[in-house]
C-alpha cells in the first residue's frame, strides 16, 4: 500500500493544510522510507522542518495502526482488540542538549495536541526532578526526548527491558554534534544494547533507527556509524533544498581602528547596538563562556536602556535562570542574548532574526548552524553578523563566505576504541539487569565503534571489570563485577551507587553551586578558578558582578558586590582551534587580497594592511610557505604560517625547535595562533634557508614527536580524564566533589603504576593514542608537513613586527599579563612598530 492512501496520512496532510502548509519532498520521502521499515540518516538545512520528517512518519503509524485497530474491532465486535496500541514507549528522542529537549517537547506536544493524539511526551536529562523520573519508571511516556548519559542510566536500573517493549524507533537527533565524540559511542552502545534487548523478547520486532544532521561532510560514513548492521534496510535522505544566508561583516569606519591584535574587539561594540534596536531579536554567540560574560558588561556598559532586554545564555548558568531565557527568548519579551554553544541546536526561536557571532567561529558547519538560528522558517533568510575582533579575523570572514556558498562543510572523525567507555557501559549493564558475555561481544562488535575490537582485548577488559587486571587484582575495591546466576552483575550496592552518580564521558573541574547568601542560585563555577580567589574578590557570573564570601560545603556564597568591573571566570576547554578545511581557504583568501581576483568586500577594506604586509614582509600565496625571521630587543624571533589552527602549530613549533636545537644547543619560548608559530630565542636562531624543507620534513615524524614533546606528559594528562570515565577513580558524591589536584594525583599514580608493571593495559594504551591523535593530531600534522614540501619556500627578514606576526607576538603576552596591561602593550607595541614603519 502507497503511504498516501492511508488514514494517518491523509490526517497529517489535512491538518498541515489548515495552517497552509504543505511538506516538504525530503519530508514525505522520509515517512514513505519509514512506513517500509527503513532506517537512515535525513539531511536537511536548517529550519525546513527536520524533526517532522520522522516525528511525523511515527505519528503516521500511530494512527495508521490505530485505524488498522479500529477496523478489525468494527469488522468483528467480538474481536477483544483494543481501539489504540497499548501504552508505553514508541520513541526515543535522543538529543546532545538539555535546552534543544526542552524546545522538542514543546513542538511535538502542539503536533499531538492538533492531531488529537494522545501521546504523552516526555523529557529525561540531568534537569528533569526526581519525581517525574519515578512517574517515567511506572508508565514510561510513548515519546522519551533523552541525552546519552540518561540512555545509559536507563539501563543501569532493574527490568530494564520491561521499558522497551512497545519500542518502534530511536532517534539520534543533530547526529553531527554527536559523531566524533565519546557521546556518540554511548549512543551507538545504548542502541545496540536496546536493539539486543528486542531481539532477545520480540525477535519478529522491526527497530528503525534513524539520524537528524543539517551540516556534516561525511555523510555516508555518518550513517553507518549510526546504523552499522548489515540485516537493516538503510537509505540517506538529502534534502534538495538551499538555505539562504546572508553574511554580513561589521566593519569599522577605519582600518586603523581595528586592531591588529588584541582584547576581544570591544572597539566595534558600538556598532552591535543599532543591529540588536532594529532586530526583534537578536542572538549573539561567542566562542567561550568567559567572553559571553564580558560581552554582557560591555553592551551594558554602553547602553543601561537593555537592563531586562538583554541575558545571556551558557552551561554554566543555573537550570531555573536557563529556562526562564530560553521562555523568554520563544516568546520575543528579549531583545537580545548573549550565548555560547548552549544556544547552537534548536528547533524554533521564531522571534530570532538575527544572529551575530563574535569573532571567528573557527569552522565552517559551526558557524552555519548558528546562522540558521535565525529566519528559521523555510525561504527565510538567515542573518547573521560577523564581529572580527582584530583585522585579519576578515580574511576568516571572506573564507567563511566562500565555503558556505560551496558547502564545504567538516567531516567529524567518528571515535573508535574508546576502552574507557566500553568498560564504563560494562558496569552500567552489570549494575542493572546483568549481561550475557558471549551476547554482549557479538552486540559491541557490531557498532562501528568496536568492530574491530579483538578477543584478546575483550578477555583484557573482562578481566579488568572482575579483577582489576594483573596489577590491581590485589585491591577488592576493583573486583567490581561477579557471575550471579549466569550473568555478570555488580553486587555491591555502594558499588552501584558509586557508579551510577559518574554515568558520563564529560569529565571537567568539578562544578560549585553559586548561591547568593541571601539564597537564590545563580549557576556554577569551576574550582580551579574559585580557588584563586580571596574573600572580598569580585567576579562576574551570568551578567552579574558578584562578591566572593566564602565556600561552603561545596557552594560559593557570594553577595551583589558594589563594583561596575570584575574578573571574569575562565573555564576549561575556551579556545576552539581552526578545521582543516578553513585553513584551506584562508591560505587562498590570502592568495586573492592583493591580486584583487575578488568580490569580497572584507578583503578590499583590509587591503591596505596587507599593502604594509607585502612591503615589510610578503603575503603567502596558498601554493607558497612563509618564514619571517625578525630582531628585536626581545631576542631572535621565527615566526612560520601554515595556517593550520593553533593545535597543530603547538606541535609544530615544539618539532621544529628539536629539531633546531640538534643543530645546536639553544633553548626557545613558543606562541602560536590560528595561522602560524613564533619561535623566540636570546641567541641566533640556527636556520639554513637552503635546508627549510628538510627542517619541516614528515619522514622519522612520530619519534621526533616523542623526542620535542613530552608526550608521556600530555598521556598522563589524558590519562586523567580516562581514569575517570572507566571507573578507576571515583569522582565524589554530589556536593562533596574530589578536588581536581586530587584526581590528577590518583590518576597519576595509576598511570606511573601501569607504566611501570602494565605495558599492555589497554587505558594506557588508549591514553598515549588519544594524546597522538587528538591532541597532537599526528595525522594532520603529517598533512601539512607534506604541503610544504611542495609549497615555494619565502624567508624575509626584518627589525620590526608585521601585521602577520602581531597577533601571535600578542597572544604570547595574554597569559602573563592582566587585560589592562596587555592593552597598554599592545598600544606601545603598536606606536613602535608604526614609527619603524614610518622611518623606513
Amino acid at each position: 500500500m502507497k503511504l498516501e492512501t492511508s488514514k494517518g496520512y491523509k490526517r497529517v496532510i489535512k491538518w498541515l493544510k489548515l495552517s497552509k502548509k504543505k511538506p516538504f519532498t525530503f519530508q514525505t520521502d522520509a515517512w514513505q522510507y519509514y512506513a517500509e521499515g527503513y532506517s537512515g540518516l535525513v539531511n536537511a538545512p536548517t529550519g525546513f522542518g527536520k524533526t517532522f520528517s520522522i516525528f511525523l512518519a511515527a505519528v503516521i503509524d500511530e494512527l495508521n495502526t490505530r485505524a488498522d485497530l479500529e477496523a478489525l474491532r468494527l469488522k468483528d465486535k467480538r474481536t477483544k482488540l483494543h481501539k489504540k496500541p497499548a501504552p508505553g514507549l514508541k520513541l526515543i528522542w535522543i538529543t546532545p542538549l538539555r535546552s534543544l529537549a526542552k524546545d522538542l517537547a514543546r513542538a511535538m506536544r502542539e503536533v499531538c495536541l492538533e492531531l488529537e493524539l494522545d501521546w504523552h511526551i516526555g523529557v529525561r536529562n540531568g534537569d528533569t526532578p526526581q519525581n517525574e523520573k519515578l512517574k517515567q519508571k511506572k508508565q514510561m511516556p510513548e515519546v522519551l526526548i533523552i541525552t546519552p548519559e540518561s540512555i545509559h542510566l536507563l539501563l543501569a536500573q532493574k527490568n530494564t527491558f520491561s521499558y522497551f517493549d512497545q519500542l518502534q524507533c530511536i532517534v539520534a537527533d543533530e547526529w553531527h554534534e554527536l559523531l566524533g565524540s565519546k557521546r556518540g559511542v554511548m549512543t551507538e552502545l545504548g542502541i545496540s544494547r536496546i536493539k539486543g534487548l528486542l531481539k532477545e523478547r520480540h525477535p519478529e520486532r522491526l527497530l528503525r533507527i534513524w539520524g537528524i544532521s543539517a551540516t556534516i561532510g561525511n555523510m555516508e560514513q555518518a550513517m553507518e556509524v549510526l546504523v552499522p548492521y548489515p540485516d537493516v534496510l538503510k537509505t540517506i535522505i538529502k534534502a534538495d533544498l538551499e538555505k539562504k544566508i546572508d553574511i554580513k561583516s561589521i566593519l569599522p569606519d577605519h582600518i586603523d581602528l581595528l586592531p591588529w591584535a588584541g582584547h576581544l574587539g570591544h572597539k566595534l561594540a558600538e556598532k552591535l547596538l543599532p543591529i540588536i534596536y532594529k532586530s526583534k531579536t537578536t542572538l549573539i554567540f561567542t566562542n567561550t563562556r568567559g567572553q559571553a560574560e564580558l560581552w554582557y558588561q560591555t553592551l551594558l556598559g554602553l547602553d543601561e536602556n537593555l537592563a531586562g532586554l538583554l541575558a545571556i545564555h551558557h552551561g554554566s548558568i543555573d537550570y531555573e535562570l536557563r529556562n526562564w531565557i530560553e521562555d523568554t527568548l520563544h516568546s520575543g519579551a528579549l531583545k537580545a542574548v548573549i550565548s555560547t554553544s548552549s544556544l547552537d541546536l534548536g528547533v524554533d526561536f521564531k522571534p530570532v532574526d538575527t544572529v551575530v557571532q563574535i569573532g571567528s567561529p573557527k569552522g565552517v558547519a559551526r558557524f552555519l548552524q548558528r546562522a540558521g538560528r535565525s529566519g528559521h522558517s523555510p525561504y527565510e533568510t538567515s542573518t547573521i553578523y560577523f564581529l572580527p575582533t582584530h583585522a585579519l579575523e576578515l580574511v576568516e570572514a571572506a573564507a567563511i563566505k566562500e565555503a558556505a556558498k560551496t558547502q564545504n562543510i567538516e567531516s567529524r572523525e567518528p571515535v573508535v576504541m574508546a576502552f574507557d567507555v566500553l568498560i564504563q557501559y560494562l558496569v552500567t549493564l552489570a549494575v542493572g539487569d546483568g549481561f550475557d558475555e558471549a551476547q554482549l561481544f557479538f552486540e559491541i562488535k557490531e557498532t562501528h565503534a568496536f568492530s574491530e575490537l579483538l578477543p584478546q582485548e575483550w578477555s583484557w577488559i573482562m578481566q579488568f571489570i572482575t579483577t582489576g587486571g594483573d596489577s590491581l587484582t590485589a585491591y577488592n575495591e576493583f573486583s567490581k563485577v561477579s557471575m550471579v546466576e549466569g550473568l555478570w552483575k555488580v553486587e555491591s550496592r555502594q558499588t552501584a551507587m558509586r557508579h551510577r552518580l559518574h554515568i558520563g564521558t564529560i569529565v571537567s573541574d568539578p562544578m560549585l553551586k553559586v548561591k547568593f547568601i541571601t539564597g537564590g542560585y545563580i549557576g556554577m563555577i569551576e574550582e580551579s578558578f574559585i580557588s584563586k580567589m580571596k574573600p572580598g574578590s569580585s567576579f562576574t557570573l551570568a551578567g552579574r558582578v558578584l562578591e566572593f564570601i566564602m565556600v561552603k560545603e561545596m557552594t560559593v556564597i557570594v553577595r551583589k558586590s558594589k563594583l561596575k568591573k570584575a574578573i571574569t571566570p575562565s573555564w576549561m576547554g575556551g579556545r576552539i582551534s581552526l578545521t582543516a578545511n578553513l585553513g584551506a581557504i584562508l591560505r587562498k583568501k590570502y592568495n586573492e587580497t592583493l591580486d584583487k581576483t575578488h568580490g569580497d568586500a572584507e578583503l578590499d577594506f583590509i587591503f591596505p594592511l596587507f599593502q604594509r604586509q607585502e612591503k615589510v614582509s610578503h603575503v603567502p600565496k596558498d601554493d607558497e610557505f612563509l618564514i619571517e625571521l625578525i630582531n628585536t630587543k626581545d631576542g631572535h624571533h621565527l615566526f612560520a604560517y601554515p595556517f593550520e589552527g593553533r593545535q597543530v602549530h603547538e606541535i609544530m613549533a615544539a618539532l621544529i625547535a628539536y629539531r633546531l636545537s640538534k643543530t645546536k644547543p639553544i633553548s626557545f619560548s613558543i606562541a602560536m595562533n590560528d595561522y602560524g608559530f613564533e619561535l623566540l630565542s636570546e641567541q641566533a636562531i640556527p636556520l639554513d634557508e637552503n635546508d627549510i624543507k628538510t627542517l619541516f620534513t614528515p619522514k622519522n615524524l612520530a619519534a621526533d614527536i616523542v623526542a620535542s614533546i613530552n608526550a608521556t606528559e600530555m598521556a598522563r594528562r589524558k590519562f586523567r580524564d580516562i581514569a575517570c570515565i572507566s571507573g578507576l577513580v571515583f569522582q565524589g558524591f554530589p556536593g562533596k566533589y574530589i578536588a581536581n589536584k586530587h584526581l590528577q594525583s590518583s590518576a597519576a599514580l595509576f598511570f606511573n603504576v601501569f607504566s611501570d608493571y602494565d605495558k599492555n593495559n589497554l587505558l594506557l594504551q588508549q591514553a598515549y593514542d588519544e594524546a597522538f591523535y587528538q591532541q597532537i593530531e599526528e595525522p594532520r600534522l603529517a598533512a601539512a608537513l607534506q604541503r610544504i614540501q611542495t609549497s615555494k619556500i619565502i624567508v624575509t627578514k626584518t627589525e620590526r613586527y608585521t601585521p602577520l606576526c602581531f597577533p601571535i607576538k600578542v597572544d604570547s603576552l595574554r597569559d602573563s599579563m592582566s587585560s589592562e596591561e596587555l592593552s597598554q602593550r599592545i598600544e606601545r607595541m603598536t606606536s613602535e612598530t608604526e614609527r619603524k614603519h614610518r622611518k623606513a
